[in-house]
């Protein structure tokens, strides 16, 4: 493994596990999530496609609990390895398929304050998008690095679940290539349409 250091914390990096490369920019990245995410203290949090930690580990420390989900095992492995290097006993992470595991995550915390979305270039697969649109969280974080899925899983989040999107920052991770990502801030409106 390699070790990065990342807003103050440290993170280790096994070979098939993800970082973003541009460390400079994935900070200002985190940067902007932890704007939007508007943390009190008193928040459970959810990190979907959580990875090794870094987007829930760099906020746990204004939240009440962070969890995180993730599909790879070996990349939950690292996460909870990173907590502890880092000595952040508010945050959990759990191995499983986004869509699949939601509902039991609810069991085990309660109902989210705030939804962390990372998913991969292919987007929120259907499942997942249905079921995040119908767990309610009042605010949703969804981080992109594919403008085109991102538009068509916000069109869906709003059409069919009543969030609407308040703030977009993109944030060019690789200068002088179309590779940009982009964090966006969704807020729950009025009633929601389930299909």
């Amino acid at each position: 493994s390699i070790e990065e250091e990342l807003c103050g914390l440290r993170f280790r990096v096994s070979p098939n596990a993800f970082l973003q490369t541009n460390t400079e920019m994935a900070e200002r990245l985190y940067g902007a999530v932890r704007e939007y995410a508007a943390l009190t203290g008193a928040e459970t949090v959810w990190d979907l496609y959580c990875g090794i930690g870094s987007i829930g580990l760099t906020l746990a420390a204004n939240a009440l609990t962070v969890w995180g989900i993730e599909v790879s095992e070996e990349s939950v492995a690292r996460a909870i390895e990173n907590a502890e290097l880092n000595e952040i006993t508010n945050a959990a992470f759990f191995a499983g398929n986004v869509g699949l595991a939601i509902e039991e995550l609810g069991d085990r915390s309660g109902p989210p304050d705030l939804v962390v979305v990372d998913p991969p270039r292919a987007g929120l697969a259907g499942k997942a998008l249905r079921r995040l649109g119908r767990i309610g969280a009042p605010r949703i974080v969804y981080v992109s690095c594919n403008p085109t899925t991102l538009a068509s899983d916000l069109k869906t989040l709003r059409e069919q679940f009543g969030y609407e999107l308040r703030r977009a920052q993109p944030v060019d991770m690789f200068p002088h290539t179309p590779h940009v990502e982009c964090v966006t801030l969704l807020e729950k409106t009025g009633s929601t349409r389930e299909s």
